[in-house]
């Protein structure tokens, strides 16, 4: 179950000191009956010049869940293979208002998570799905800094 407390902790980044968001809840634009969002309304700890959401600025994150669920289809009665198995996906999306020049209109960056797991694994093989989430948001937590360095400066 989604259920995102305010403040949200956010991870080491250059420039940023003990950085925390506030936010509240909001409607997502484009899936507001699948989704659950919330906007930053206000920033702890030293972020000179990072802004609150507003409509000309978004910072949103949402958490997107499939419309319908798959179920896993039955498998063929002779063969006992299931053949095309569909996933259900599920996505975090961030909105984050940035000014790309001086005097310019702010462009909305988009970061994009997309979990996709085959129907029936979450019931067959629930350890091995938790475990690759456990590995990929561990992966972004401890690389937090290093991403955000490699997308200002292009360095790998």
């Amino acid at each position: 179950m989604i259920n995102v407390t305010s403040p949200i902790t956010g991870l080491a980044q250059t420039g940023l000191t003990s950085p925390t968001y506030t936010v509240s809840a909001d409607v997502s634009p484009t899936k507001p009956t699948a989704s659950k969002q919330v906007a930053v309304t206000a920033l702890g700890g030293t972020q000179t010049g990072v802004n609150v959401s507003t409509v000309s600025n978004p910072f949103t994150l949402t958490f997107v869940r499939p419309v319908a669920l798959n179920a896993l289809p039955a498998a063929n009665p002779t063969t006992g293979v299931i053949g095309n198995v569909p996933n259900n996906n599920w996505e975090l999306l961030t909105r984050k208002g940035v000014t790309p020049a001086a005097n310019q209109v702010p462009r909305v960056m988009i970061i994009r998570t997309t979990i996709s797991v085959p129907s029936g694994a979450d019931n067959y093989d629930a350890a091995n799905v938790r475990a690759a989430l456990s590995a990929h948001l561990g992966y972004l937590s401890q690389q937090s800094a290093n991403i955000g360095d490699t997308a200002v400066t292009g360095v790998f």
